[in-house]
């Protein structure tokens, strides 16, 4: 018992370390494509419970009742040989005892998606009892990351899951949309179920994989799920079933047989009437998620809770989503939606941290604010690590998204704007907030002045269609404006005047000024400097 237990805390510390430096693919087929940024999990990922993946421990005899329960017939299941009803004991066993309070909270979870599940099934055809599969998968945690990189409620790999339809990127990770979901896991099911014939091969598919499935009954010579568990010790080691693969269809049946007598067994019944009544509305690419829940009356964690796919506060700005929005609240979120302000991030720039870098630097290199960036990229932490994304609004380079992409443009087009330019580029200004000023788009500005880039010079001459005079010399007034915040930054080691100069874009001599340093600018470790930054 206590080699189990070293396991399962070995299992959770894997888990852990998954969860921190991204999840992997459980085979080289479904690897995904080579980009770094791919490989983050939202910051509120959350590993599988341990019962997932638990061997059953058996505690305590069954009573008359639940052995009862657990003798009696089951849809998919009719007769089933002492071997493999031992191994449906055991989780039955574990699940109405040991691991009882587990049970009721994944009834709990499960409890706002049941009804859409068994909707979508019987739409394909498919056995009602399938709609009990998030248990076994994940416990019906549609926020759920395996060690491997599957996630969602029905913990698809990326691969898998981009076969089905359903998009994973640094952006949104569609396996954890339920409704999507869902109809994928329908569809894949059903597909399974065409190929081996046999529902318990299918769902032995669904954890293991088609190939796996396949190569294993090729090699035993048998075509039953649990005959193909009896020879799997002559089989290979290459070719043999993982314990997960083979107690899979016996925790499936465990669960299915509570679930079908719960109020005999004391668990409070599901209601099938108690479903989450949702919206769905297509949003365009780069809308401000944090605002169209706020239109709402709702919190991000709220708004959250019905769009788990979404893993930033903003939408991907390179395609067209699916947002759902509680009915007693989308006529708001539409009314936001209407709006072009609803889409201040269309344009984007992926940023690769370097050795040296900071959010100041970052700032000032692309002249977005530093509380811009870090809202944009659902942050509050001051710490970058080399190798990491940064989403930077509003500006482009070489990674900005095609949608965001303007027009190829020739330098007749430049000179042409420069000459009814009506509006002089100022310190601090982006075309993000240019364009904010006047009610235009980031990409109406490049079209209208033929920059390939987004990157501007103070004092450049800009064309802004349809603006007037009066607009002009506001928008001037107010780029004037520019804001000074106090800084106090904590000498460290190694560090000197020209370093912290560059790191806030300021002057050395403008350190001295603000510190009355003398002519040398001695400095030392652990001193605090005032630095005033726009």
């Amino acid at each position: 018992m206590e080699v189990f237990k070293s396991m399962r805390l070995l299992l959770a510390a894997f888990i852990i370390m998954g969860l921190a430096f991204g999840c992997t693919p459980k085979n080289s087929g479904d690897a995904t494509l080579n980009d770094p940024a791919l490989s983050e999990v939202p910051v509120d990922a959350e590993p599988l419970e341990p019962e997932v993946d638990a061997a059953p421990e058996v505690d305590e005899d069954l009573t008359q009742t639940e052995q009862a329960v657990l003798n009696a017939r089951f849809g998919l299941l009719f007769d089933l040989e002492p071997h493999e009803t031992k191994e449906v004991e055991q989780y039955f066993n574990y699940f109405t005892h040991k691991a009882r309070k587990t049970m009721v909270r994944w009834l709990e979870r499960s409890q706002p998606y049941l009804p859409h599940v068994r909707r979508v099934f019987t739409k394909y055809g498919l056995p009602q009892d399938l709609v009990l599969l998030p248990f076994v998968e994940s416990g019906y945690n549609v926020r759920a990351y395996s060690w491997a990189g599957a996630g969602g409620m029905w913990q698809f790999m990326k691969g898998t899951g981009r076969l089905y339809g359903l998009k994973s990127d640094w952006w949104i990770d569609e396996r954890r949309d339920p409704y999507k979901a869902t109809d994928a896991a329908a569809r894949h099911l059903r597909d399974l179920y065409d190929r081996f014939g046999d529902w318990y091969l299918a769902l032995a598919a669904y954890n293991a994989g088609e190939g796996k499935i396949s190569r294993a009954l090729k090699k035993a010579g048998c075509n039953d799920f649990f005959e193909l568990t009896k020879r799997n010790r002559k089989l290979s080691r290459r070719v043999r079933l993982k314990t997960e693969t083979r107690h899979y269809v016996p925790k499936f049946i465990a669960i299915s047989k509570i679930f079908q007598n719960l109020d005999t067994l004391g668990f409070a019944p599901v209601s099938w009437d108690m479903e989450m009544e949702v919206a769905p509305v297509k949003i365009p690419g780069g809308t401000d998620l944090l605002a169209l829940a706020r239109a709402g009356g709702m919190t991000w964690k709220d708004f959250h809770s019905y769009n788990p796919a979404f893993r930033r506060q903003v939408s991907p700005p390179h395609m067209e989503a699916t947002a759902y929005l509680p009915v007693g609240k989308a006529d708001k979120m539409m009314a936001y939606l209407a709006d072009p302000g609803s889409r201040p991030y269309a344009g984007y720039t992926r940023h690769r941290v370097r050795s040296g870098d900071s959010w100041w630097r970052i700032s000032r290199r692309y002249k977005v604010p530093v509380s811009v960036l870090k809202k944009v990229n659902n942050t509050r932490s001051n710490n970058l690590r080399p190798g990491q994304y940064v989403m930077v609004p509003g500006n482009g380079s070489s990674r900005t998204v095609a949608a965001s992409r303007p027009a190829s443009s020739s330098s007749s087009t430049r000179a042409i704007a420069a000459k009814r330019g009506n509006y002089v580029v100022r310190n601090g200004d982006t075309l993000w907030s240019i364009s904010q000023k006047f009610g235009t788009t980031v990409n109406t500005i490049k079209r209208s002045n033929g920059l390939r880039s987004s990157r501007l010079k103070v004092g450049q001459k800009l064309y802004i269609p349809n603006n007037s005079g009066a607009a002009t010399k506001q928008a001037v007034k107010d780029a004037g404006k520019v804001k000074t915040q106090l800084v106090r930054y904590k000498v460290r080691r190694g560090d000197n005047l020209t370093s912290i100069a560059r790191k806030f874009g300021v002057t050395v001599s403008e350190l001295k000024k603000w510190n009355s340093l003398n002519r040398k600018g001695t400095i030392y470790a652990g001193q605090r400097l005032k630095v005033y930054v726009q």
